[in-house]
C-alpha cells in the first residue's frame, strides 16, 4: 500500500500544478475560474405556468433569463486518510454494463500505475433498471465488492442506506474535493436520510447534459430554419415548441413527427419540477403534470410526437427512416452504437443540435462504496482520478467522449475549440456538442427535490398519460387519481 500513497501524492501534485498551469491561460479564463458552483444553480429560473383548461393548446410561462458560462472553482486534490479497511487481494468494482467501468479503471490505472492484474470488474449485464436486484444478491452472497455504480432514478436507494454505502468522507473526502462539480450532480448524490443524511455518499464523473438533435434537412423544408441558433429560437419553451412540432406534422401530410417520443419530452419536463414528488408522505401530482399531459395529448393527437416508446422496436428505425426528424439525447446518447449513433446512421452528417425547449439532464451514474470494503485506498484513488482530477477528468472527456463533472475541464475543452469526437462531431455538421450541452447543463437545479421515490413515480406517471390520457381518452381527475392509486400500491408507505 506504501507504493499507491505514493503514486496517489504524485498524481496530486501533478493534477496541482496543470491546474495551476491553466490558471495562466486565457484572460477570460482565469477571471472567471474565481466563481463558485452555486453560479451554475443561481443561473436557474423557475417559469411560473398555468395549466390549460381540457380542450385548449397549453400555454408556457415566462420565458426562462440567459444562463452564464459555466465556471467553478478548481477541486482540491488533496485527500485525508481512509477509515475504512485496506489490504484486500482484489479491488472488486461492479456495474451493470461495461460501457463506462472498463474505460475509467483504464485511465485509473494508466495514470496511477496500479497493477490492472488486481483489479475484478463485476459486469452484471443487465439494464440499469435491473441492476438493484443484482446488487442486493451480491451483498446477501457475501461476494467481495468494493465500488459499485448506481443510476440517477434509484441512487438514493443505495445512498440512503449505510449499511450499503458509506460516506465519501469515511475515504478521506471533503467539500473541497468536489466544489468544481456542476450542483444537481451532488445533490443526487447525497443521502436524505439514515446515518449519512446531509453527506455526499455518491460522486458523478459525468454531469448527463441533454439537447435536442435535428435533422437539419427536414427542419429547412419543413420549418425554414438554416442554422442551429434558428432552430432553437423556433422551439425554444414550448410553447414554441408545440408550435413548431404542429407545423411540421402538417407540412408533412402527418409524415414527420418533430419528437421522438413522449419519454423524450418527459425527461425535460420531470429535470424542470420545482416541487419534490414525495411531500409530507404524500404523491405531489402538482399543475406542471398537468401542463405537460396536455402538450403531450395535443401532439400525440396531431402527430407532432412519434407513438413510439423509448427503448421499443420502432423507436431507433423512426429517425432511420425519416419519420421521425428529432430526438431528446443525453451526452451518452451520441456514440455510433449509442441510441442516437443509431437512429441516425441512414442520414449520417445531416443532423444539428440546439438546446432544446428547456434544460435538463437525463440519467447519470454515482460511484459509490461498499462500507465493508477491504480496499479503501484504492477506492479512494480510483475516485479521485475519476471524478475530482480536472486534468484526468479533461483526458477522459476527450477521449471518452463524456461530458464530464467537472466545470472548469468542460470550460478549458469549449475555450480551446478541443473536438470532442470526431464520429460525433460530422454527424452534427462540424458542431462540437460539448459547447451545446454546456447551456443546457446550467438550468438545472435539482436541490431539496430529490426523494427515494422518484424513478416509480416519474414511470408510472408517464405510463398513465401514454396510455390512458392519449391513447383512451380519459379525463385528466381520472388519470391524477390512476397515479396515485397505482403509486401507493407500489409504494405502500406513501398516501
Amino acid at each position: 500500500m506504501n507504493t499507491l500513497k505514493k503514486t496517489l501524492a504524485l498524481v496530486a501534485t501533478l493534477a496541482m500544478a496543470s491546474t495551476a498551469f491553466v490558471g495562466c491561460g486565457k484572460d477570460d479564463s482565469s477571471s472567471e475560474s474565481t466563481a463558485t458552483k452555486d453560479s451554475a444553480t443561481d443561473a436557474a429560473t423557475d417559469a411560473a405556468t398555468d395549466a390549460p383548461t381540457d380542450g385548449e393548446t397549453p400555454t408556457d410561462g415566462e420565458e426562462p433569463t440567459d444562463a452564464p458560462t459555466a465556471t467553478g472553482t478548481p477541486n482540491s486534490t488533496e485527500v485525508g486518510a481512509v477509515k475504512l479497511k485496506t489490504g484486500g487481494d482484489k479491488f472488486t468494482v461492479a456495474a451493470w454494463n461495461p460501457d463506462d467501468v472498463p474505460a475509467l479503471l483504464e485511465a485509473w490505472e494508466k495514470a496511477t500505475g496500479y497493477d490492472a492484474n488486481k483489479v475484478n470488474f463485476i459486469n452484471l449485464d443487465c439494464g440499469g433498471g435491473d441492476a438493484a436486484e443484482k446488487y442486493d444478491n451480491l451483498f446477501k452472497s457475501g461476494d467481495d465488492l468494493d465500488v459499485f455504480f448506481c443510476e440517477a432514478d434509484w441512487a438514493l436507494r443505495y445512498i440512503n442506506d449505510d449499511t450499503k454505502t458509506a460516506a465519501l468522507e469515511d475515504l478521506g473526502f471533503t467539500d473541497a474535493n468536489f466544489t468544481d462539480q456542476f450542483a444537481y450532480t451532488q445533490e443526487i448524490g447525497r443521502a436524505t436520510s439514515g446515518k449519512n443524511a446531509g453527506k455526499m455518499v455518491g460522486a458523478s464523473w459525468q454531469a448527463a447534459a441533454g439537447g435536442f438533435a435535428y435533422r437539419s434537412d427536414l427542419a429547412e423544408q419543413y420549418l425554414g430554419v438554416k442554422t442551429p441558433e434558428e432552430m432553437q429560437a423556433k422551439i425554444e419553451g414550448w410553447d414554441n415548441f408545440v408550435a413548431a412540432a404542429t407545423t411540421v406534422a402538417e407540412q408533412s401530410g402527418g409524415k414527420v413527427a418533430l419528437a421522438d417520443s413522449l419519454g423524450g419530452m418527459w425527461q425535460v419536463f420531470a429535470a424542470n419540477r420545482t416541487t419534490p414528488w414525495v411531500v409530507d408522505g404524500l404523491v405531489e401530482i402538482d399543475d406542471s403534470c398537468k401542463t405537460f399531459a396536455d402538450y403531450a395529448k395535443t401532439l400525440w393527437d396531431n402527430g407532432g410526437v412519434t407513438h413510439n416508446s423509448q427503448w421499443s422496436d420502432a423507436w431507433i428505425p423512426a429517425g432511420k427512416d425519416g419519420s421521425c426528424m428529432g430526438y431528446f439525447v443525453s451526452t451518452w446518447g451520441f456514440g455510433e452504437q449509442a441510441f442516437f449513433g443509431q437512429a441516425s446512421s441512414e442520414s449520417y452528417g445531416k443532423w444539428a443540435l440546439c438546446e432544446g425547449p428547456d434544460s435538463y439532464f437525463w440519467g447519470g451514474t454515482w460511484i459509490v462504496v461498499n462500507p465493508a470494503t477491504d480496499n479503501a485506498e484504492e477506492a479512494q484513488s480510483f475516485i479521485l482520478n475519476s471524478a475530482v482530477d480536472q486534468a484526468a477528468m479533461k483526458s477522459y472527456a476527450i477521449s471518452k467522449p463524456e461530458y464530464v463533472n467537472n466545470m472548469s475541464a468542460m470550460k478549458e475543452i469549449i475555450d480551446n475549440g478541443e473536438n470532442p469526437n470526431e464520429f460525433v462531431t460530422k454527424n452534427l455538421g462540424g458542431q462540437n456538442y460539448f459547447e451545446v450541452l454546456n447551456e443546457s447543463v446550467l438550468g438545472v437545479d435539482l436541490k431539496d427535490l430529490i426523494t427515494p421515490y422518484d424513478a416509480t413515480i416519474k414511470t408510472t406517471f408517464l405510463d398513465a398519460v401514454t396510455k390512458e390520457y392519449c391513447t383512451n381518452g380519459a379525463s385528466w381527475d381520472d388519470v391524477r387519481l390512476k397515479v396515485l392509486a397505482d403509486v401507493t400500491a407500489a409504494i405502500p408507505d406513501l398516501g
